[in-house]
């Protein structure tokens, strides 16, 4: 697929979407120019099978924001690497992307899973991350558990359950919400499989109270994948953590975008 048929594919008009290669795995990725002066740009990183145009309606809120995503190995248009990878690998991935963008000091934004990945990311790279955001998101295995019904759903049918449950969402609660993020490129259940094991056995518990870096938590108060406990647990144990509670589940970012760009915005002093 050409750059121009993947663009009007995405409906990103002002993203460029590209291919880069680093360690030698490909990445799918989108960089949006900002027009802000002197600010740093916003690295997204996705829930767990999502593909850059899942977070569509928060970027679109982001106005004047230079932003960063990519598609992990295994997701979207990054195909599965060979052998599964952990966190601390995809990381230092992260950090290999934007050094080759050419990218000094970023805030960074990890939604659900890719929570867990900008956690991981601070705390190796702390000095590379201005400001982190983390969102419905917990500290690996010591987490307290979403409901069983909402999680046997998103793990037998995932694709399927995050259509229905967003496309719910907006029609019910949303309805000024023209369209929902595009539907992305699929790797099949191996690259979803391999993002499922990046987290087996992982935890920030033990370091998460040495992050220094300013931190603001979002929780969505009815939250049923990743209760908003989670969050209040990582806000008392962090040293410089902010937390907001937002009316809705588990896809505020994306039911709610402006009232969450809003609160991204101010924190990172994007005016």
């Amino acid at each position: 697929m050409s750059k121009a048929a993947e663009k009007k594919w995405a409906r990103y008009p002002d993203f460029d979407i590209q291919y880069q290669e680093v360690a030698g795995q490909q990445l799918r990725v989108a960089i949006r120019p900002g027009s802000l002066q002197n600010k740093p740009p916003l690295l997204l990183l996705n829930g767990i099978g999502g593909s850059v145009e899942f977070l569509q309606p928060l970027a679109d809120e982001l106005t004047g924001v230079e932003i960063i995503a990519f598609d992990v190995p295994g997701s979207g248009g990054s195909p599965a690497p060979l052998v599964p990878y952990r966190f601390a690998g995809l990381s230092e991935l992260t950090v290999k992307l934007l050094n080759k963008l050419n990218y000094g000091q970023v805030n960074v934004m990890g939604y659900s899973w890719g929570g867990a990945l900008a956690q991981q990311f601070v705390h190796d790279f702390s000095r590379r991350c201005r400001k982190l955001v983390l969102a419905a998101t917990t500290m690996g295995v010591v987490a307290v558990p979403g409901h069983v019904s909402e999680l046997l759903k998103m793990a037998w049918q995932p694709k399927k359950y995050f259509r229905q449950a967003v496309r719910g969402a907006l029609i019910n609660n949303y309805s000024r919400h023209e369209s929902l993020p595009e539907k992305p490129p699929s790797q099949g259940l191996r690259g979803f499989s391999y993002q499922l094991l990046t987290g087996y056995g992982w935890t920030s518990f033990l370091w998460l109270s040495k992050v220094r870096n300013d931190t603001l938590l979002l929780a969505g108060d009815n939250d049923m994948v990743v209760p908003a406990i989670n969050m209040k647990l990582m806000a008392r144990l962090m040293a410089n953590a902010d937390l907001k509670l937002l009316a809705g589940d588990h896809f505020f970012p994306i039911v709610q975008p402006k009232q969450t760009a809003e609160l991204v915005l101010n924190f990172c002093d994007y005016h």
